[in-house]
This record gives structure tokens, C-alpha cells and sequence, in this order.
């Protein structure tokens, strides 16, 4: 129960300071990516189940939120959430090499699906133009903000597996 209010907690964190915080210092409106940094470190973490109920609720806000086609995000970043709980079994805390590098490729799927269904099915072709302006500079934004952010959600999402842990075998 207290993961998931934990959980609960930063999603709604990420997902106001996506869309607000860093949103005031954007000049282009690239934005770095929070949420997926969260998504693939709860999925990678916990498993499959939990990247894909924490990639759930934070698409479903970021499709109520945006006016878009509902359940897209919820969907898509559900996925992702998913394939990083594939990694829960080569998951060490002190390398830091395979989450960059998870977040890295969860943040370009995200950013390549999303032009493919709402962009190329809608005819707009450019994708070279998309992939420089858009794509790129919000990977390297999301993969800098990702080494100061992802060691927080690690050490918060640690401390709160030992305290199950502990509650667990004390049974309190």
C-alpha cells in the first residue's frame, strides 16, 4: 500500500514539473522527458507489472492533460514501462551505464511513435526536421536531467523497498 501512494506521489511530481517547471524555462518547448526517467527506473526496479501501472497512470494524465487522442500516451508509455521491466533480473544498483541507457531508448521510442501515429499518419513527412528539432534535442535534455533525477528516484524507491522489507519479516 505504501508503494503505491509512493508511487502515486512521483508520478504527480514528475508530471507537474514536466509540464510546468521545466516548461517555464523552455524557450522552444523541448522539454526533458520526467516521466519516462520514472517509468523505466520503476520498471527496471519493480518489473513489468509495476513499469506498466506507473507508464499507465502517467500517460493517462499527460492524455487528459493535452487535449490529444485519449489513451495514446497511457498506452504507449505503458509499453515502455513494460520492456524495461524485461531488465528487473539484470538490474544492479551501482551501474549506472544500463538505466542511461534504458531511459536513452525508452525516451526515443517514445519520441519515434509518437511522430510515427500522430505526425506521419497525418501526413506531415518531415521527418528529418522533426527528428532534429523535436527528437534530439529533447533526448539530450531528458539524458542530463535523467543523471541528477534518476539517482533520487533510485535512492527513494530503495529506501522504500528495504522499509517493505522490513515490515516483512518484523511483520509490523
Amino acid at each position: 500500500m505504501k508503494r503505491i501512494i509512493i508511487n502515486a506521489i512521483l508520478i504527480l511530481i514528475c508530471f507537474v514539473l514536466q509540464t510546468t517547471f521545466f516548461s517555464m524555462f523552455s524557450r522552444t518547448g523541448i522539454v526533458p522527458n520526467i516521466c519516462i526517467i520514472l517509468i523505466a527506473t520503476t520498471g527496471f526496479m519493480y518489473g513489468k507489472t509495476e513499469g506498466l501501472f506507473v507508464g499507465f497512470i502517467c500517460g493517462l494524465l499527460f492524455d487528459i492533460f493535452s487535449f490529444n487522442v485519449i489513451g495514446f500516451n497511457a498506452l504507449l508509455l505503458m509499453i515502455i514501462g513494460y520492456l524495461n521491466g524485461y531488465f528487473v533480473n539484470t538490474f544492479y544498483s551501482e551501474d549506472v551505464k544500463l538505466p542511461l541507457l534504458l531511459i536513452s531508448l525508452s525516451d526515443l521510442l517514445y519520441s519515434f511513435v509518437y511522430y510515427v501515429f500522430l505526425f506521419l499518419l497525418n501526413n506531415k513527412l518531415e521527418f528529418g526536421n522533426y527528428f532534429f528539432t523535436i527528437i534530439m534535442p529533447e533526448f539530450f535534455y531528458t539524458i542530463l536531467i535523467s543523471i541528477l533525477f534518476y539517482p533520487l528516484f533510485l535512492w527513494i524507491l530503495i529506501k522504500q523497498n528495504k522499509k517493505e522489507r522490513q515490515t516483512d519479516v518484523t511483520g509490523i
